[in-house]
């Protein structure tokens, strides 16, 4: 197809809005899928995704239109996720695009991810059509979210589509403003093919399948082409586009969007963001996106030893489905050989172990998650830091700084007190708050990244009553008092449970892990002492008390210093065995402890 016939263009939103539904229904009235194939969610491919409700990959899809110019127009829409650790995979989607459908939910109005996606959107100068979703529900109030369309992201009101995806209300109206306001794709003019990697998966048969934007030039089967990053030359043995089943086609050309299949085999030849273009005449690069860095770590560790290569094998096919995870090999005394692996946020962690779990039947356990520190030492050298056992000891290090981050948090009026309060337990200061609405405001606050990994989001959650929502952004390092807390177990530290924390909350996370560590490791002969400590200093406690045998039960009378003496030839032999003892601590006492 011509491409003055050809639109590109992404669905972005916070989450939950309706995106996926949305993108359902145009399947549906393009005619792209049958009713008998209709289903709920019908992008959502991976389980995991349809158990959970959320978009966690981007979904490409060819959609054919007859607008009603009479003219018949190519869609190539990709349905981004919504969630603040999937922000790199909607950079890569609306990078292979020239416009972005901006869903707003009527009842819910603008949210922290709105506005984190539409800036996303406006850096790469896209049209955007503003959508307002869900206007059949009896609470939505499409008055108060044109105007915060207005006010908070300075997108002109009028311009917005009030629609419901679930009704199929505005469906027409919205197919005619992609065509309308979205521009063609035009070619960049350079010599020969240029084509944007933008995704790859891994397919049994056919190796390598990698997702592409033609920026200029024809792809078709039987080219020899080259990858200008890796510089390795493919030959071409397939391409199509998707529908939303992968379909073969003659060729694919400028604007267009769709898959190409090469002799590659190995994960690691293909980058994200790299440009194929011919081998003999080749082209320059395509601006790609930016590189991510991973925020936080975590090591993941085959629960049986000998699954440690089918491991390895996993993490390659599992970094090339999502390229912003990152993995590498590490050792531990307690859990043996695993990996050390880096993820953009906490979902993320959890979506890659769920997804090891589920798709590829592994059986891992996963180390406490913990941040990058800059260490600076007391010789003027800086050590990026991401795992507590590298740390140098305490009188090598002169100051310690963690990442910080700028966290938006929107939430309503009543519930403001609540949120300072979490701020500052979370040793954030609130920088300023805007009012957004007579309902809500919205508050810029900056935080240090270690201490919202865990639970951070839950709490806002939960504290207002779900209304409330949190977008973050990086900001740089801080310098502040962090040590590092290890657990000793019968006077032998444990690196497994080894983290670094600040110095006001390293008691109370101390006391904490030995509690929990009294509860799973077993008795032994002798007593077993659980210690927290930093350095030298023990700051938390708890004993494991001894399986005692009644040494006295032969004593059937005679004096007490008989009793005595038995007592003390036990006490005698408990202390010998304790010098030499060790405490096996079970596999199973590890992932306990991990999970609280």
């Amino acid at each position: 197809m011509d491409a003055a016939h050809i639109r590109n263009f992404s669905i972005i939103a916070h989450i939950d809005h309706g995106k996926t539904t949305l993108s359902d229904r145009l399947l549906h009235r393009t005619g792209t899928i049958s009713d008998r194939e209709m289903q709920d969610q019908l992008l959502d491919s991976m389980e995991l995704e349809r158990e959970r409700g959320i978009t966690i990959k981007a979904h490409p899809v060819t959609m054919y239109y007859e607008a009603r110019n009479g003219e018949r127009y190519e869609l190539n829409l990709i349905d981004t996720p919504g969630h603040v650790d999937f922000a790199y995979e909607v950079s890569r989607s609306l990078s292979a695009c020239e416009g972005a459908l901006l869903i707003v939910d009527a009842a819910q109005g603008v949210e922290a991810q709105t506005v984190a996606n539409v800036h996303l959107a406006m850096k790469r100068n896209l049209a955007i059509i503003p959508v307002i979703n869900k206007i059949d529900l009896p609470h939505a109030n499409v008055p108060q979210t044109r105007s915060q369309l207005e006010d908070i992201l300075a997108i002109p009101a009028d311009t917005a589509i009030s629609c419901s995806a679930k009704e199929g209300i505005g469906i027409d109206e919205i197919l005619e403003a992609i065509v309308r306001h979205i521009p063609p794709p035009q070619p960049t003019g350079a010599p020969s093919l240029q084509a944007l990697v933008f995704d790859s998966y891994f397919h049994t048969y056919k190796g390598v399948v990698t997702h592409v934007r033609i920026f200029n030039g024809e792809l078709k089967a039987g080219q020899h082409l080259k990858l200008l990053h890796s510089g390795k030359t493919v030959e071409i043995k397939e391409v199509g586009s998707f529908n939303p089943k992968p379909y073969e086609r003659d060729a694919l050309s400028v604007g267009e969007t769709g898959y190409a299949t090469a002799n590659i085999k190995s994960p690691k030849d293909v980058k994200i963001g790299d440009t194929l273009t011919d081998a003999k005449n080749p082209s320059d690069h395509l601006p790609g996106f930016q590189e991510v860095h991973p925020m936080v770590f975590s090591g993941l560790y085959p629960i049986n030893t000998a699954d440690y290569e089918h491991l390895k094998a996993n993490l390659a096919k599992l970094q090339l489905n999502d390229s912003a995870f990152v993995y590498q090999p590490e050792s531990s005394v307690a859990l043996g050989f695993g990996f050390r692996c880096g993820f953009l946020g906490l979902l993320h962690m959890e979506i890659v172990q769920e997804r090891l779990r589920r798709e590829y039947n592994m059986d891992i356990i996963a180390t406490y998650p913990s941040v990058v520190y800059h260490v600076h030492l007391t010789d003027g050298t800086v050590k990026t830091i991401d795992n507590p056992a590298f740390l140098p000891p305490p009188n090598y290090i002169a100051t310690i700084e963690e990442p910080m981050v700028w966290g938006f948090i929107i939430c309503p009026n009543e519930h403001i007190g609540d949120i300072l309060s979490l701020v500052t337990e979370k040793r954030g200061t609130v920088d300023h708050t805007e009012t957004l609405d007579t309902r809500r405001v919205m508050l810029t606050s900056a935080l240090p990244l270690n201490e919202i990994l865990i639970d951070f989001h839950d709490r806002i959650k939960s504290l207002t009553r779900g209304f409330g929502s949190m977008d973050y952004e990086h900001a740089g390092y801080m310098a502040a008092d962090m040590v590092k807390l290890e657990m000793l177990v019968n006077g032998e530290p444990v690196d497994a449970f080894s983290c670094i924390v600040h110095r006001d909350k390293a008691e109370s996370r101390g006391r904490a892990l030995a509690a929990k560590l009294k509860e799973v490791i077993p008795h032994q002969q002798y007593q077993v002492a659980i210690q927290a400590a930093i350095g030298g200093k023990i700051i938390a406690r708890e004993t494991v008390s001894a399986f005692r045998k009644d040494v006295t039960a032969k004593c059937y009378g005679g004096d007490i210093t008989r009793k005595r003496k038995l007592l003390e030839k036990q006490k005698e032999g408990k202390k010998r065995m304790k010098s030499f003892g060790r405490v096996h601590i079970p596999q199973e006492a590890f992932i306990e402890v991990l999970k609280a």
